[in-house]
């Protein structure tokens, strides 16, 4: 870890200006408000509320769950809107568009292409129209991106094969991952151990939901029955050593959702949150947004949060931001190439703001120049 240096005041200006990524962002609990009452009234679909407090009060944004099993019953709405082409498309791009908007440089989106099959389109075309998205999103603003298609832990292996083959299939076509979301809670990652296989010898990037909603057993699974490169939350990672060890050792990304573990109760406050604890030790921890709608965050807004509850400084959120930079699954050297472009601009972007507050500073009147009573 670097020297504490505490003599640059962090601001939310200065977070949104800096450059930074997301590596876990699911696209179905990300959309606008706005775009899910659009689209359901373009197809008929009936919702829950009419309006936009409404609807926000329907897939409980930012508010305190009962579990993650409550937290993930809010899919259940935006994946209701999600069911053509079209749709997908606009949401994956607007999604890009909001993170590029605060100067998100990479961008990995996750879903489940399989919850999106009830209007009857093909797996294929699912997967294609939200790559249309993001490279739309590309095309318009200064923003990388990358896909991770999902399996279904409460659902079958068998579904969870079928959608490894989809996302062999579109390797090296905005396919940069595999993961496995849902229900983590008596649903063990190691019954999805066919899919797995067949992702890694296919040379395809992992990446598990894990120590969530369970203890690190079910961390120990996901790296050693199923292969993961990243985990998933990791928040109970704290709680075997030895595992803890390995996990930092050999490197393995941890993608921290700080608001979203509150919000499933993963943990019971931030000041628990072993966030402070896994950076001390030099673990490799990212911070992500998980779902910027059901949780009502931002890249930003999950910065600001750990700056403020562990007074992290200008060094410690290089580090963090460079972590998040270096464990995204893109090639060797474009990731090195990019991660030396944002450790640029953030180092110039440190300079500006510290000039701005050094000349703020001077202008401040001193105590003993204020007029007395």
């Amino acid at each position: 870890m670097p020297q504490r240096n505490e003599d640059f005041k962090i601001t939310r200006e200065f977070v949104h200006a800096m450059p930074k990524s997301d590596l876990h962002c699911h696209l179905d609990g990300s959309l606008r408000v706005e775009t899910i009452l659009e689209l359901a009234k373009e197809e008929g679909i009936d919702l829950p509320a009419a309006d936009v407090p409404g609807m926000r009060e329907a897939v409980h944004a930012g508010k305190l769950c009962d579990d993650l099993v409550d937290y993930l019953k809010a899919f259940d709405i935006t994946c209701r809107v999600l069911q053509t082409q079209s749709a997908l498309e606009r949401v994956a791009f607007e999604l890009a568009e909001d993170a590029a908007r605060e100067n998100v440089k990479y961008l990995e989106v996750r879903y489940a292409p399989i919850l999106h099959t009830l209007g009857g389109l093909r797996l294929d075309q699912i997967v294609q129209a939200v790559l249309d998205g993001l490279d739309r999103a590309e095309r318009t603003y200064d923003l990388r991106t990358g896909l991770i298609i999902c399996g279904i832990r409460n659902m079958t292996p068998e579904t969870s094969l079928r959608i490894a083959e989809l996302a062999v299939a579109f390797k090296n076509r905005g396919v940069v991952g595999f993961d496995l979301a849902g229900a983590e809670y008596d649903h063990p990652a190691k019954a999805h151990r066919d899919a797995f296989q067949l992702i890694r010898n296919n040379n395809i990037n992992v990446t598990i939901h894990a120590g969530e909603a369970y203890g690190p057993e079910s961390i120990h699974q996901a790296i050693h029955a199923c292969g993961s490169h990243r985990i998933g939350h990791g928040t109970r990672l704290k709680e075997s050593g030895d595992l803890l060890n390995f996990v930092a050792d050999h490197r393995i990304p941890l993608e921290i959702c700080l608001k979203s573990n509150i919000q499933t109760r993963a943990v019971p406050s931030l000041a628990a949150h072993p966030f402070r604890f896994y950076l001390d030790l030099g673990l490799r921890v990212t911070l992500n947004t998980d779902n910027r709608l059901i949780t009502d965050t931002t890249v930003t807004d999950e910065y600001l949060l750990a700056a403020k509850q562990w007074s992290l400084d200008v060094d410690e959120l290089k580090w963090i931001m460079v972590n998040g930079f270096k464990s995204g699954f893109l090639p060797f050297r474009e990731k090195t190439l990019l991660t030396r472009r944002v450790v640029t601009e953030y180092d110039e972007l440190v300079q500006k703001f510290r000039a701005k507050q050094n000349a703020a500073s001077k202008k401040a009147p001193k105590a003993q120049d204020q007029p007395s009573a």
